[in-house]
């Protein structure tokens, strides 16, 4: 199990990976995101699976019939953050195809049909909203809203779409593929520190805490940074700036986080003052009154700003997810098994297994937005440092191999005979 992983991480390793920066920028519709897709085709074809990419842009990688129902699907994205960590995302993709390797293994028999997924635009680094393909998928993103997300050089998704050779008109709601699928479970590396605490190699998931994204406009007036007094200026960046510090506030006040990570300025030059700061906001916390106390606490001390600076502010939600429990059945389910297995075996220290953590995680997942839908689960492997979407990312070998083991346990009980 453990070489045929490495082969495959090794694989996918260079694939949209920065010289510069040694992290990766797998963007959603750009010759990077068309390569990984070529490598999910080869690793799914190399088994015999049947390979499909639905409306949304979606890749399933077939064993079974697709149209039978009740399916067991795993599997996670492919995508990335600007310089992102290599773990997050295709650590679930590259286990699933583990997976189903180690199932073979062990001769188990498929008694329902059987999928790994790549579900596009996770993270939604290129048109600034997450989970696209899933979103759509499930009709939590209208095909109207789709077509009017931009990127940062103004090309709308449609148009990217079709340059990479995929029908932007098909794109919508997906409720029958959905209805076929009996149970998903997405193994993901832990964007925290909660199992390299606890000294477990692997968790459950309990819940996505509710988050969102908000976009923060400060219009003030441009003018010449050497020539105007202080006083005379309408400068929305120091506004921008006091919003920054009240949004640390108010996510300790509340116990949630906040975070200002991308802006974007006008007329963006040394020499000037702008005319327009644009910030985006993402906030979550472990519940939704929390988080309406964070939002609502950064964008009340924004608007005492700017009424103060002369600034004029606008706020536009620009994406939301409610918190997402996953199905306590399914969830106690995966627990059950990876108990069973772990009383088992013993470790080579003598030890067996003990009980598996079941924790909460304020990062957004596909599984998340499935969960409406679909019964869903998911498995997270160690992160020793708690990094994520950094190059700094990792998860040591023997926590990938066990995090494979216990997805090929969790597949094993609910899909096969």
């Amino acid at each position: 199990m453990s070489d045929t992983f490495h082969a495959m991480w090794r694989s996918l390793l260079p694939i949209g990976r920065s010289d510069a920066s040694g992290g990766y920028r797998r963007y959603a519709w750009t010759g990077a995101d068309a390569d990984c897709r070529l490598w999910f085709q080869a690793q799914a074809e190399a088994r015999g699976l049947f390979t499909e990419t639905d409306r949304n842009g979606n890749q399933w990688a077939w064993l079974g019939d697709p149209l039978a129902g009740d399916a067991v699907v795993t599997g996670s994205h492919l995508d990335s953050v600007p310089d992102g960590g290599a773990f997050d995302g295709p650590l679930g993709v590259v286990s699933s195809f583990a997976a189903l390797d180690e199932l073979r293994r062990r001769g188990a028999v498929f008694a329902r049909p059987f999928a790994i997924t790549n579900f596009g635009d996770e993270e939604g680094a290129r048109f600034g909203l997450a989970c696209v393909g899933s979103r759509l998928a499930a009709g939590q993103l209208s095909v109207q809203d789709a077509h009017r997300l931009r990127d940062g050089d103004g090309v709308s998704l449609p148009a990217a779409m079709e340059a990479a050779g995929h029908d932007p008109d098909a794109i919508g709601a997906d409720p029958e593929r959905l209805a076929r699928i009996g149970a998903f479970v997405e193994l993901h590396v832990e964007q925290g520190r909660a199992l390299d605490v606890s000294g477990d190699p692997v968790g459950v998931a309990s819940a996505i805490w509710p988050h969102g994204r908000w976009r923060f406009d400060f219009r003030g007036e441009a003018n010449h940074a050497g020539t105007t007094r202080l006083a005379d200026r309408r400068d929305p960046m120091l506004t921008y700036a006091e919003t920054v510090l009240a949004a640390r506030r108010e996510a300790e006040f509340a116990g949630g986080l906040a975070t200002f990570g991308k802006i974007a300025v006008e007329p963006n030059g040394v020499n000037a003052i702008p005319s327009l700061v644009r910030g985006w906001l993402d906030a979550r916390a472990a519940d939704q009154s929390a988080l309406d106390a964070v939002v609502s606490g950064v964008e009340r001390a924004a608007r005492e700003h700017a009424e103060r600076a002369g600034i004029d502010l606008d706020v536009v939600r620009e994406s939301f997810t409610p918190v997402v429990d996953f199905q306590h059945a399914l969830r106690d389910e995966i627990r059950r098994v990876l108990e069973k297995r772990g009383a088992e075996s013993v470790d080579g220290a003598g030890r067996a297994g003990r009980a598996v953590p079941v924790l909460g995680t304020g990062a957004g997942h596909d599984a998340g937005i499935l969960s409406a839908s679909v019964p869903t689960a998911m498995l997270f492997v160690r992160n020793p440092t708690g990094i994520s979407h950094s190059p700094a990312e990792h998860a040591a070998e023997d926590d990938c191999v066990a995090g494979v083991r216990a997805l090929a346990d969790v597949l094993e009980g609910l899909a096969c005979s």
